[in-house]
């Protein structure tokens, strides 16, 4: 109660001028949910309805602890959350071009599976693809990980190839790359394997998007765990179980034996949608008043963080869940994003992990650095079971 009651000092933004609002969510990711909870928290007689083609909420940054855990520990139905919060989920996607906008903002109605949806606001929160290259047997990317455990697809590639072939190759060497390398890493030595291990990355060092002391304790661990490195190598093909790489300088290209090989090559901001400062979808420059957008898929005109993370997209949900409430209310002010990122933490294993904290010069490592990742994430949990501890 104490809890609401802090949140609430920061609305004085609203005075509610309908009882019931009728919201449309498009994505049931960390942003869609964190709106969704946020709304009923304040103005529990709204109306939602959740637009998702998948049958579970994700919680897509521990897939690389499928190699230690079941993928069903990841994933809550939309069913519970249905049951949990009185939302609508609906199993459809949905897609939208300048003119669609407009038209839905004009109408406010929106058609889903041949039925028409009346709402006074709509959020677009349906995130964004994952980069991904030709695909066969051998060859893995995050989706393919969304539907099976890590530990499962490992276990099959061991099944299926001779000793000799036994070499695993991770392409890409950002956040989502280092984590399942080094999830890999400790399976094999679990199940005392001798697979040859190693990164492929287009850099000269791993998680270029961090200070330099990421890379240089991240390698340091490699070394020691025997992970082979090949940085400024392009990913061209897989080629049965031979891997076709190229030099990134020379271009020359060479042949390496890969029995499993996983692109972990980052995503693609594909589609995505500007926004002002306030959440509002932009078209020609123009704020759509009643359609929001929030998450991977959307560019803030703001100060405030833009990056392709989970913290983003909880704070931005969060954020235009509080403007659609002060847009239908008094005095109708709403509240820019200016939310930074406070620190970063990317997990090594289930015992280490390098991470920053409040400014990316306060490096944090091993067992405290793991402790903040397990801390932030428990927040979130929270948040999905209804439990807001996000103070700022």
């Amino acid at each position: 109660m104490a809890l609401k009651e802090t949140r609430l000092a920061f609305l004085p933004f609203f005075i509610s001028k309908q009882k019931k609002l009728n919201v449309v969510i498009i994505g049931g990711g960390y942003a869609g949910i964190a709106a969704m909870t946020t709304l009923l928290r304040h103005a529990p007689d709204s109306s939602i309805t959740l637009i998702d083609p998948k049958t579970h909420h994700l919680k897509i940054t521990h897939l690389h602890e499928t190699f230690r855990y079941p993928l069903t520990d990841l994933l809550v139905p939309f069913t519970d959350i249905e049951q949990r919060y009185g939302c609508r989920h609906i199993p459809a996607s949905a897609h939208f071009n300048a003119e669609a906008l407009q038209q839905c903002q004009q109408t406010q109605q929106l058609l889903v599976n041949d039925e028409l949806l009346y709402f006074d606001y709509l959020l677009i929160a349906s995130g964004c693809e994952n980069r991904t290259s030709d695909h066969v047997d051998n060859v893995l990317s995050l989706q393919d990980f969304t539907d099976t455990a890590g530990s499962e697809f490992l276990t099959q590639a061991f099944v299926r190839n001779y000793p000799t072939e036994q070499s695993i190759s991770v392409v890409g060497g950002g956040a989502t790359g280092i984590q399942f390398l080094f999830e890999i890493k400790q399976f094999l030595s679990r199940i005392k394997s001798k697979a040859i291990l190693r990164l492929i990355h287009s850099g000269d060092r791993v998680l270029e998007q961090f200070p330099r002391g990421f890379d240089t304790y991240v390698q340091t661990r490699m070394k020691e765990l025997d992970i082979a490195f090949h940085p400024n190598t392009y990913y061209r093909q897989q080629q049965s179980t031979h891997l076709l790489l190229a030099e990134k300088h020379t271009q020359k290209q060479f042949e390496l034996t890969s029995g499993l090989t996983i692109l972990l090559l980052g995503k693609s901001q594909r589609p995505s949608f500007t926004a002002n400062a306030f959440g509002q979808v932009l078209v020609d420059q123009k704020p759509l008043p009643n359609i929001f957008v929030a998450g991977d898929c959307s560019v803030y005109q703001s100060v405030g963080s833009n990056t392709l993370t989970a913290q983003s997209a909880v704070r931005k949900g969060k954020l235009v869940a509080h403007n659609m409430l002060r847009h239908s209310g008094l005095p109708g002010l709403l509240e820019p994003y200016l939310h930074p990122d406070l620190g970063y933490v990317v997990s090594l294993g289930s015992s280490d992990a390098v991470g920053w904290l409040g400014t990316e010069n306060a490096l944090v490592t091993g067992l405290p650095a793991l402790t903040l990742k397990e801390l932030v994430e428990a927040q979130y949990d929270l948040l999905l079971a209804g439990i807001d501890t996000y103070l700022v």
